[in-house]
């Protein structure tokens, strides 16, 4: 009798044993492979006192509220003949959940300011643009 419970004792050990290996194993989260999310962003921008938008032809993203954007503002300002006016800009940001999840799933932080246009003219702007190809 001892011999069988001496036996059934060591099985169950062994096998105890294996299935704490396979759940270290099975419990490792796997990496995902994350497409870049630095993108050139090309479309109008306007910056308020509590938020500031980017639209492009195919999005529409909030922007955070930080030294680069401050920058981006304070850059289009002249140009601006009010405050709600979008201004074309190319910048370079990385796309990033929303931390406070309200509005946007997804926000930007400007990376890098590639280009804002010397002057405004009508056919600067994203409707316009979408009146002339109507």
């Amino acid at each position: 009798m001892k011999k069988i419970f001496g036996l059934l004792l060591s099985l169950m050990m062994l096998v105890a044993c294996q299935d704490d290996g396979r759940k270290e194993l099975m419990s490792q989260p796997k990496q995902e492979k994350l497409p870049d999310s630095i993108q050139v962003l090309k479309g109008e921008f306007v910056y308020g006192a509590d938020a500031a938008v980017i639209r492009g032809e195919n999005f529409v993203y909030g922007v955070t509220l930080d030294s680069m954007s401050k920058k981006l503002a304070e850059e289009i300002a002249p140009l601006k003949s009010d405050d709600f006016e979008m201004v074309p800009v190319t910048v370079k940001a990385k796309i990033v959940p929303n931390p406070e999840q309200e509005g946007w799933k997804e926000v930007i932080e400007i990376q890098q300011i590639l280009e804002i246009p010397e002057s405004i003219s009508e056919k600067d702007t994203i409707e316009n643009k979408k009146n002339d190809k109507e």
